[in-house]
């Protein structure tokens, strides 16, 4: 029998919607070699994923000392331009937010990504629209994941109890706020380990193109 369709789908952004990851890693790598500390992008990527960048300051000025006042500002407008000109969707992705919208189900976005840098996604992607009014920042809540706080007002705007909701997800920490805030995790194993998952009674799944089926609905 095939699960019943939930209240609201709760998407995280970056490596489910926007294939980003790997831009985002190779900007940050670049910015944080030029202040001393060379990363590659795959090291970023291993150093930061999922994480807000209030949360990645302290691990940065640890290696390279203290930041200018306006470099977290700088580096989100720069991260933000490139992905207004370049960000692609991550495969599946765009059929599979078209198929739980055909099904009158509400949808939301919540990402550790700045405010900025969440709407040059979605603008570039065309998804604006479909999460007018229930697009979140880590701006907009008081904890970035972990916390439940983001996944928590997601729900909120969708009019729906968490306990009801499906989140998707392609990180630990952000499979970890969407436990937390009581919701059923669908974790998307592109960049994660299905057993990292799996460990925290999250469900993996291997592409975007399955997501449909895992709620019960027809593919748009």
């Amino acid at each position: 029998m095939p699960p019943l369709p939930p209240a609201a789908v709760l998407f995280d952004c970056d490596g489910v919607l926007a294939d980003s990851e790997g831009l985002v890693n190779r900007l940050v790598a670049a910015e944080l070699t030029a202040r001393g500390w060379r990363l590659s992008a795959e090291q970023a990527r291993e150093t930061f994923l999922g994480m807000a960048l209030p949360d990645m300051l302290p691990v940065i000025e640890a290696r390279v000392g203290c930041l200018p006042a306006d470099w977290a500002l700088v580096l989100s407008d720069r991260i933000g331009q490139a992905l207004l000109a370049e960000v692609q969707p991550v495969p599946g992705a765009m059929a599979a937010v078209r198929a739980v919208v055909a099904a009158g189900i509400p949808v939301a976005v919540a990402s550790n990504s700045a405010r900025a840098e969440l709407a040059a996604k979605l603008a570039r992607l065309g998804l604006a629209e479909p999460f007018a009014g229930r697009a979140f920042s880590f701006e907009d809540v008081r904890r970035p994941k972990p916390a439940p706080d983001l996944y928590l007002a997601a729900a909120r705007a969708c009019g729906a109890d968490p306990a009801q909701c499906v989140v998707v997800e392609d990180s630990l920490l952000g499979a970890e706020a969407g436990m937390a805030a009581g919701c059923r995790v669908l974790g998307l194993t592109l960049e994660t380990d299905a057993r990292v998952f799996e460990a925290i009674g999250a469900l993996p799944f291997a592409a975007m193109a399955a997501l449909p089926g895992l709620l019960g609905l027809a593919a748009a």
